[in-house]
């Protein structure tokens, strides 16, 4: 994997000087890469993990699996760009699953907002033919980021190059 998107990926605060350094190239060689990579459509954003676990009253999220009846011109493909477009999903996947076929994460205020969401919006589109959802009780890791032990808290910055 490219060093520079791997780093970017655990610690998307660096700056290209520190990003530089790290890599022993010159720091407008790391911007150009970003700027490329950006172009490309290969960084598409960058995030900060937030422990929603310590956040009071952060809200509920929900994995959902859904059973699709694919298209014959474009497979999965539309009605994931469905799912995707709802502000509440947090990502959508196409799984090599034997009971179902995509996976979505859902964020809501409460587990009677996602439930309804799950049966007035998504099992209500053309081509669910099933849904199952499961509740998140505690995130251990994500992100690539542990959330468990109390130590992560403190800033590691160690990595392999």
């Amino acid at each position: 994997m490219n060093k520079l998107l791997e780093i970017l990926s655990r610690h998307a605060d660096f700056t290209p000087a520190q990003l530089a350094v790290m890599l022993g190239e010159s720091e407008e060689y790391v911007r150009q890469q970003i700027e490329a990579y950006k172009e490309q459509g290969i960084i598409k954003g960058s995030t900060t993990l937030i422990n929603w676990d310590k956040v009071k009253d952060s809200g509920v999220t929900a994995i959902i699996e859904l059973k699709v009846t694919p298209k014959p011109e474009t497979g999965f493909d539309d009605i994931a760009k469905i799912v995707m477009s709802y502000d509440n999903v947090e990502s959508v996947y196409l799984a090599a699953s034997s009971r179902y076929d995509l996976i979505a994460t859902v964020k809501g205020d409460t587990i009677q907002e996602i439930a309804e969401f799950v049966s007035k919006r998504l099992s209500t589109l053309d081509n669910v033919i099933g849904t199952a959802t499961s509740f998140v009780l505690t995130q251990y890791k994500g992100g690539g980021v542990s959330f468990y032990n109390d130590e992560d808290e403190q800033e590691q910055r160690s990595m392999i190059l």
